[in-house]
């Protein structure tokens, strides 16, 4: 061969290397995303036996949040009310439970393959929830909320304020009786926040009262936004955001309590809270 057109081609082939390393690194996340992709059927699907297992193995592990009998608890929703919203069909679910759901309440699972697909066949065996519906009207219950200041505090659709817990979603994950308990108990059961799927050290919120003390004597209560060892991002009460390092402060104190009014009957009547929580079940995201 002549000695320039070798050099010519071995200069095509290292231009070329690059590309090839690429793709060789490249192939198995593209074999494993096509893996992920691919719609699965459980194996153990109608299998009594292994229902049984997946149902030990949610209330061991699942219960916590979903209730034990997967019809929705204080931070899970129903599971048997048809509500999939991220997937519905087998491989999607085994998706959810085994690798969670980034910048929600649900974790990732380090279950053998056998046991997620256990929980999937005790999930599918459950009869479908014949929880009660809201019988109030949708479009007043949207006029009340407005009415009453809930968007002052709340975000529906990226309007509204942002002290309270973000509500575009609530009715895909909430059940009635936690609407009804988080208007008329706020204190009941304090709502979490959205979890930071980058932030591996930091606290996890949760929408309580939070006052701080400078060194000056001064108090600011709010909602923490943020939190670690060091410093703490508040949301205060006229909804600023405020960031304090916790050397600079005398206190920082959490009390276990909302920052929402509790709504006796004689601020909402049953009607009115009918329709608020009719406008409420309503807001699934989409």
């Amino acid at each position: 061969m002549d000695y320039r057109v070798a050099q010519r081609f071995a200069i095509l082939a290292f231009a070329a290397l690059p590309f090839v390393v690429i793709n060789l690194v490249n192939a198995p996340i593209r074999v494993l995303q096509a893996a992920q992709d691919k719609v699965v059927s459980n194996p153990l699907a109608n299998d009594p036996s292994a229902a049984k297992a997946g149902e030990l193995l949610f209330r061991s592990n699942c219960s916590p949040c979903h209730g034990l009998s997967a019809r929705g608890g204080g931070r899970g929703p129903d599971l048997t009310a048809g509500r999939w919203v991220h997937g519905s069909n087998d491989s999607d679910i085994f998706r959810t439970i085994t690798q969670g759901v980034p910048g929600t309440q649900m974790p990732a699972n380090s279950f053998e393959d056998s046991e997620t697909w256990a929980i999937i066949s005790y999930l599918r065996s459950l009869a479908p929830s014949t929880q009660a519906k809201s019988t109030g009207d949708m479009a007043k219950g949207e006029k009340l909320f407005i009415e009453r200041g809930c968007s002052v505090c709340h975000m529906v659709r990226g309007k509204g304020g942002l002290l309270g817990p973000d509500l575009s979603r609530v009715g895909a994950s909430r059940s009635l009786a936690y609407l009804t308990d988080s208007i008329r108990e706020p204190d009941k059961e304090l709502s979490d926040g959205m979890l930071d799927p980058n932030n591996h050290y930091g606290i996890p919120m949760v929408y309580d009262t939070v006052t701080v003390t400078l060194k000056s004597g001064e108090t600011v209560t709010g909602v923490a936004s943020n939190e670690d060892t060091f410093s703490i991002q508040l949301m205060d009460t006229t909804q600023r955001l405020r960031l304090f390092q916790k050397s600079e402060l005398k206190a920082v104190r959490h009390d276990r309590k909302s920052l929402m009014p509790a709504y006796s009957e004689k601020m909402i009547d049953a009607a009115d809270l009918e329709d608020l929580l009719a406008y409420l079940e309503s807001l699934r995201g989409s």
